[in-house]
């Protein structure tokens, strides 16, 4: 999941993302519609975290559903590209300039990381395939880079694993981001058998290799990578997460390995506590980025002071990188947090920054994809976590809970939904509030879907329809998820 640059402090008049088909426009009552002339004539208008794949200065977005069956190959994998106007294309590698073919159990889109790698002034998709088999390797994986251009993502050109033999599933997890300063993005690539982080600059260019103090094997390697600038150098760092090496008790923990203009170093890192999932960004306003991190099991055992049920931790950056000690804790057992933790709810499954309220401070939304209400199992919800008006950073008050059965949240609560399975923040109707995208890749027997909430005048979220797979043209043939990703 995503989260490539460090976001700053938010402005009002940050250019909206439009993200949806005109079929889905309808739906979401216009929210997605682009009028005319809303599009400045370059990228700059986009806001730093987010992707503009045709140069049209509207933000796109990537969703996957990676389970999806393409030409009767089960679970080959699709992603969906959301363009600002009201455009969009459904990507498989079956699609002409894509490498490879579509296969069964390939999972393409598994992963995503966007990032403008050959530095022409659009951004490209780089897209995991992580089931992929690579000649008579078996799940050797492949990751695969589709290039911007003012039509929006057109061919592609194949990653190189450069350590094939090293691992299998390559393009499990990517993160993209300029680890060493010049301006082009790189492409950071890890597995779970491997504590070892593949680092191609240029995405498809020269590689080196970063190890992180992360156990190896048995699939308890690194389990997810993010970056963003956090020590305010200009050069994005990167964060490992993964089962600590040597540790007694065997809990997982980030690690944060800064950029230097030699790219990612492992000297100088600093442990960080567990969470899986993670963003950065600046929401005290000092200029360096903050580290959100999202513990979404029983908490109670590992962070002192943490609940069942998950919790989002915050450490802040420095010059010197995150200070892990006096780290922020919130969990549904917060003051002001709406709910109370209980095991399985997986509160801090996904999480994404921005601003909602368009008050110039950074907030946070937080998934809770296992949350049981009214006796419906795993039904789902989302948290939205104001920062405070002081700019001080992060805080429970004035939380609001959203379901399914939420005024204005379309659908109803229904078992296994996972609403809150992936959270995306993003101006939507460049009206200076965030909107919120939420993914509930259970809808509909497990062919999900996506909901765009608007952020409205009085503070709530809402919208009248969503997107899903009859939306975007992905088969309902076995269980595709739509939505259990975002290119963030």
């Amino acid at each position: 999941m995503a989260k490539h640059r460090r976001i700053p402090a938010p402005s009002p008049t940050r250019i909206r993302l439009v993200t949806a088909t005109a079929a889905a426009a309808a739906l979401t009552g216009g929210l997605f519609v682009a009028t005319a002339g809303s599009a400045s004539a370059a990228t700059p208008g986009v806001a730093a975290s987010d992707a503009d794949f045709n140069g049209d200065g509207v933000a796109d977005v990537a969703v996957s559903a990676s389970w999806a069956s393409v030409s009767g190959h089960s679970k080959a994998g699709q992603i969906s590209v959301l363009y600002g106007g009201g455009k969009h294309t459904t990507i498989s590698q079956n699609t002409a300039g894509v490498p490879g073919s579509a296969e069964s159990s390939d999972f393409f889109g598994a992963d995503s990381a966007y990032g403008d790698f050959n530095n022409d002034g659009y951004d490209d998709l780089a897209v995991g395939a992580p089931g992929e088999d690579v000649g008579s390797d078996a799940d050797g994986g492949t990751a695969a880079i589709l290039y911007g251009s003012p039509n929006g993502l057109t061919g592609g050109k194949t990653v190189t694993d450069p350590r094939a033999s090293a691992h299998d599933h390559f393009g499990s997890m990517l993160e993209a981001g300029d680890f060493d300063g010049d301006g082009k993005d790189d492409l950071a690539v890890a597995t779970p058998n491997s504590a070892t982080v593949d680092v191609l600059r240029g995405g498809t260019g020269s590689a080196y290799t970063v190890g992180a103090p992360v156990w190896s094997g048995g699939g308890d390697g690194i389990r997810n990578l993010h970056s963003g600038d956090i020590n305010g150098d200009g050069i994005d760092d990167l964060l490992v997460n993964g089962f600590e090496k040597d540790s007694d008790v065997g809990w997982d923990a980030n690690f944060y390995l800064p950029g230097t203009s030699s790219g990612v170093t492992a000297n100088g890192y600093v442990k960080l506590p567990a969470g899986i999932i993670t963003d950065v960004g600046d929401i005290d306003g000092d200029g360096d980025g903050d580290v959100v991190l999202g513990l979404s099991w029983d908490a109670s055992s590992e962070v002192p002071g943490a609940q069942k049920g998950g919790a989002v931790l915050i450490a802040h950056g420095s010059p010197s990188g995150p200070v892990a000690s006096g780290v922020q804790t919130i969990d549904q057992d917060t003051a002001g947090v709406p709910g109370g933790g209980e095991t399985g709810d997986a509160f801090g499954a996904e999480l994404d920054l921005g601003d909602i309220n368009g008050d110039g401070h950074l907030d946070l939304v937080v998934g809770t994809p296992g949350e049981d209400l009214d006796g419906i199992t795993n039904t789902g919800s989302a948290t939205v976590l104001y920062g405070a008006a002081d700019g001080s950073g992060i805080t429970g008050a004035g939380a609001k809970f959203y379901s399914q059965d939420t005024p204005g949240v379309p659908n109803s609560n229904e078992k296994n939904d996972y609403f809150g399975t992936d959270v995306h923040i993003d101006d939507l109707d460049d009206d200076g509030r965030g909107d919120v995208v939420i993914g509930a890749s259970g809808e509909n027997g497990d062919n999900g879907a996506v909901y765009a909430l608007h952020s409205n005048t009085d503070g709530s979220l809402s919208s009248s329809g969503g997107i899903y797979t009859s939306t975007l043209g992905i088969s309902t043939s076995g269980t595709p998820l739509l939505g259990s990703n975002f290119s963030d």
